[in-house]
């Protein structure tokens, strides 16, 4: 098979695993589906600006350097993805792998390759430069042919990289999706009705990332392969592997998204000592909390503790508007729960905190995912900025004086464990944490414990003068991509 594609066969190793190790007793993701699906997700990321139709296709991108993550982008309206690498990055994209959800137009292509990149990784499906439904638009025929020679002469190594998922693992993740503490929040509020709902929401979305992401017509989806020089994926059974592992990890994707549900809301969290206050009119807008809280989700699926995944990530957000799709938000660092560096999987107890003896549990060698974001985080935390953490899980009592020592500005959490002690881990702190706004999902109102002249103050009416709940600031109607399967 030639260097234009090397889908991963089922055998084949990941080489990109934290400690190099055997895998656990669940299903893990591959570093490489990661930043794949990373690359698709960072496309939907909710639009700052108006979207205006163009035969150019928002991109998403994710830039890896020694396969670990330092930047997330996606396309502007003025600026294509690789162009923004460009800016962000310069000479430092040397030796970098970049993953595409498009293939990226020759323009970008010839810049970022003369960078000296390592890899360029892209989605085989409709490039940047649509080819979908612009059967005689010649200039995008033309691009696909000039990043084809492009591609055919750099050092850079340019291919498709898309290695099948591990056994069970669309299944494993569905399963942990239904227990994870948004759904079940729905689940108890809602008896009977959370397992129809997130059903809906998962099918829903499953149709929309399937009509963004992949080709409909096998014979379309041959003839742009074929036109952006992936001929040899062509012919079966390579066809067909490569439609399969596509629709998988689409599925995948859709499965992750549909478990934080536009139903609720990441809201101010209350204890005795707090109300809503300033914090209410500076959190993000809810699409955005909500589409950084699914990467965290993702991330959650490279655990190497066999029980609980944990992800987390963090993002700052700069005094001033960038070029990046992402508008004043930048990337930070990201981590997962896992065993340390260079560590055997076998080497530490994996027992819960269920065994009696203390000795054998794992909490005690388990490196938390906050932990692992800082450690490897790709950029230092500005005091002057204003920068966020989304945890899937509530930060416990180890890992909240390290969020507000590195300067972490507003904390987003799951909250099924907020206040409770379980056995050796204590989730208390998060509760007594003064000087860091502290956002949990949530169905309630948010501004449910102010007192009454700040409930009226902080009302948001419909026209008819009715009031509502604040769950949200007001979406723009182009930046649906990232709110698909609204209820």
């Amino acid at each position: 098979m030639s260097r234009a594609a090397e889908p991963g066969g089922k055998g084949a190793r990941s080489a990109c695993t934290q400690t190099d190790s055997l895998t656990g007793q669940v299903p893990r993701l591959s570093k490489v589906n990661l930043f794949t699906l990373f690359s698709l997700w960072m496309e939907l990321f909710p639009s700052v600006e108006p979207q205006k139709h163009s035969k150019v296709k928002k991109a998403g991108l994710v830039v890896v350097k020694d396969m670990k993550i330092v930047g997330l982008h996606c396309s502007s309206q003025h600026l294509h993805a690789g162009q923004i690498a460009l800016i962000k990055y310069g000479s430092r994209l040397k030796n970098c792998d970049l993953y595409f959800s498009r293939k990226p137009c020759s323009m970008c292509l010839k810049m970022i390759v003369n960078a000296g990149v390592n890899r360029i990784s892209y989605w085989p499906a409709d490039p940047e430069i649509s080819l979908q439904h612009q059967a005689s638009n010649e200039d995008a025929k033309l691009d696909a042919k000039a990043a084809e020679r492009l591609k055919s002469n750099s050092r850079a190594h340019v291919c498709v990289l898309l290695q099948p998922l591990v056994c069970h693992m669309v299944q494993f993740v569905e399963e942990s999706c239904h227990k994870c503490d948004f759904v079940q929040k729905i689940a108890k509020t809602q008896p009977g009705s959370s397992a129809d709902f997130y059903t809906e929401c998962r099918q829903k979305l499953i149709k929309a990332y399937e009509s963004l992401f992949l080709v409909a017509r096998e014979e379309s989806h041959k003839h742009i392969l074929n036109t952006i020089g992936l001929e040899n994926l062509c012919e079966n059974p390579y066809f067909s592997n490569l439609r399969q592992n596509m629709k998988d990890l689409i599925l995948l994707l859709a499965t992750v998204a549909a478990s934080v549900p536009d139903f609720g809301h990441f809201g101010f969290y209350c204890d005795q000592a707090e109300c809503v206050g300033e914090a209410y009119y500076r959190r993000l807008p809810q699409e955005v909390a909500r589409h950084c809280m699914i990467q965290a989700r993702l991330l959650a699926y490279r655990t190497e503790d066999h029980k609980t995944g944990v992800g987390a990530v963090i993002w700052a957000e700069a005094n001033a508007e960038s070029c990046d799709g992402t508008g004043a938000l930048y990337f930070i660092g990201c981590g997962y729960n896992a065993f340390p560096v260079g560590s055997e999987y076998a080497d530490f107890p994996h027992m819960d905190d269920k065994q009696k003896d203390r000795e054998i549990r794992k909490f005690r060698y388990i490196i938390h995912s906050e932990q692992n974001a800082l450690t490897f985080r790709c950029q230092e935390i500005k005091p002057d900025e204003r920068s966020m953490i989304f945890v899937t899980k509530c930060p416990c009592d180890e890992c909240v004086p390290l969020i507000k020592g590195a300067g972490i500005k507003l904390i987003y959490a799951g909250d099924a464990d907020v206040g409770r002690k379980k056995a050796d881990i204590s989730y208390m702190k998060f509760a007594e944490l003064e000087g860091v706004r502290k956002f949990t999902w949530q169905l309630n109102p948010s501004y449910a414990c102010a007192s009454a002249p700040e409930r009226e103050e902080l009302t948001v009416r419909n026209p008819d003068g009715e009031p509502k709940p604040p769950v949200a600031e007001e979406q723009d109607p182009q930046a649906g991509a990232a709110c698909l399967g609204d209820h």
